[in-house]
């Protein structure tokens, strides 16, 4: 079931188009990532996904249309880029405000809940002035949470917190999916996206330029491949298995116990291997790489 669904969703500032006719789908239970460049206008996407902004035109539809805005507002939770909390309030006291500010009733046990959740069960009670900014992290996570939301909107969730803190908080994301929860997130961490995002889509200039998983993406953007074999040592190379090595593709590089080679069909490695056999050379290791996340991201 979609739970997220745009059509021809528009946003203009005056003469400026900020968001421009994009159409996107978001199923039930996904880790979402939504990528693209500083101005590319992802804010201004997920500030009308959230009800903050209004669209110029286009159609929103959350929860596949079950309910009303203010309903949906109930069955969301959003962590902003930049969380401001009172450097006075505990991390409890902040729960308890902020759930009066969202019209919802939850306890000290509930609050309690939520900060063991997030990693913060033993700073509770401690004022938010004390916090480090990783901390800061997961209080605004934890805020997110309250009420149980079903749909999590988070901008740069591990933005700025240290390696731990930032595998913590991934780990906690793919708790949350396990328990059922649809995750739409935003992240400069290009590695994080690809570790645990389900599908993925890329913002340039106010148009979605990619969407699919990383393996959809990557088959679009696969056409040469590098492929390295590390097989037995050569006293000389045959002659057929190299004339054949060298038709396959590009760039071959053959060292000693090795070679590398640029292939444009993936069942040319299939074809390498079985010439390797052919000619009685044991192979000890084949690797072919896939273009990467980053490498798509700076393509598109």
């Amino acid at each position: 079931m979609p739970l997220i669904e745009t059509v021809q969703l528009t946003k203009r500032f005056g003469e400026r188009t900020i968001v421009n006719s994009v159409s996107l789908t978001v199923q039930q239970n996904e880790i979402f990532g939504f990528l693209g460049k500083n101005g590319a206008g992802k804010s201004t996407f997920i500030n009308m996904l959230t009800g903050i902004v209004r669209p110029s035109s286009g159609t929103i539809r959350l929860f596949d249309g079950d309910g009303n805005t203010a309903e949906w507002k109930r069955r969301i939770g959003v962590l902003p880029d930049y969380s401001t909390f009172y450097d006075s309030l505990t991390a409890r006291d902040h729960l308890l405000y902020l759930s009066r500010v969202k019209g919802i009733r939850v306890t000290k046990k509930e609050c309690d809940r939520i900060l063991e959740e997030v990693g913060l069960a033993e700073h509770a009670g401690k004022r938010a002035k004390a916090f480090s900014f990783g901390m800061k992290k997961k209080l605004g996570i934890a805020q997110a949470l309250l009420g149980d939301p079903e749909l999590l909107f988070l901008d740069e969730p591990t933005s700025g917190v240290d390696v731990e803190s930032s595998l913590q908080i991934q780990q906690l994301l793919l708790r949350l999916q396990k328990e059922g929860r649809t995750i739409f997130m935003t992240s400069h961490n290009l590695h994080e996206i690809e570790k645990i995002c389900t599908r993925i889509a890329i913002m340039k200039a106010g148009t979605i330029a990619a969407a699919g998983s990383l393996s959809e993406l990557q088959a679009k953007h696969r056409s040469w491949r590098t492929v390295t074999v590390r097989h037995a040592a050569l006293a000389d190379k045959p002659y057929e298995l190299v004339s054949f090595v060298e038709g396959l593709g590009k760039h071959l590089e053959w060292r000693e116990e090795a070679l590398s080679l640029e292939v444009d069909d993936k069942r040319k490695v299939a074809a390498l291997i079985r010439a390797f056999v052919h000619a009685g050379v044991d192979i000890y290791h084949v690797c072919g790489d896939e273009p990467s996340l980053e490498r798509i991201f700076l393509e598109e």
